[in-house]
């Protein structure tokens, strides 16, 4: 049972989420950031697509890990049909909420919508660097990260109420991986050597992609101003 009862001043602190998944979630908040904020600037466009590949990478390994990692970080501890969404969402305004060790069913539903928007995303931003489709799909692509930012923002106004009401910090917890819950709710291992490998993996891509940038990108000039006037 996922579900914990006591209150959080009388339960222990114990490790919940693994190395993996908290990096994981800290480089996508980066990752989606730095998207959202050169999505709009030629001169950023490779800072754009570093970051859009950064994240489809990154959400590949969350699917894997959601399927083998450990047992708050699979899909199986916490994606839950309507009625347990419907439950707890009705627990919280009942100002009752239902402890979860792990993710809670509203959250887990986030989730998976937010994966399924990073899918989206660099999927038709993909194509659309590649020059496989019309404007429409540039403005699917445009359309789709507006919905991801909305979904971000309700999730983060979310985390803020269940802190208030679960009287629990749920953002450090997302950063030293501990929550009030009993042990026998915990995980044995952070696994910080998964979690290692990912951040020289993401850091060893973004060098590479720095490497392959034209000249006036790195130099911090733009093209016209490296070609001069032609008058």
């Amino acid at each position: 049972m996922n579900t914990v009862s006591a209150s959080p001043a009388e339960r222990p602190r114990t490790l919940v989420w693994d190395a993996p998944v908290r990096v994981f979630h800290w480089l996508m908040v980066v990752c989606f950031a730095v998207a959202w904020l050169s999505g709009d600037s030629e001169r950023w466009k490779l800072v754009h697509i570093t970051a859009g590949y950064t994240m489809a990478g990154l959400v590949a390994f969350r699917i894997l890990w959601g399927l083998i990692g450990t047992r708050h970080a699979r899909f199986a501890d916490f994606v839950r049909g309507p009625r347990a969404v419907f439950a707890y969402l009705g627990s919280l305004l009942r100002r009752q909420p239902e402890h979860h060790a792990g993710h809670n069913p509203a959250g887990g539903l986030a989730i998976l919508a937010l994966l399924a928007l990073a899918v989206l995303i660099t999927a038709t931003g993909w194509a659309n660097y590649n020059e496989l489709s019309g404007e429409w799909l540039e403005e699917v692509h445009e359309a789709l990260a507006t919905g991801m930012l909305a979904l971000v923002l309700v999730h983060v106004a979310a985390v803020v109420v269940s802190s208030r009401l679960h009287r629990e910090n749920l953002v450090a917890a997302m950063v030293h991986g501990r929550k009030p819950v009993p042990p026998r709710e915990g995980i044995r291992a952070a696994w910080r050597s998964i979690a290692a490998v990912m951040l020289a993996a993401v850091l060893g891509f973004w060098w590479l992609q720095w490497q392959s940038a034209p000249v006036d990108i790195v130099s911090g000039t733009s093209t016209l101003e490296a070609g001069g006037d032609d008058d």
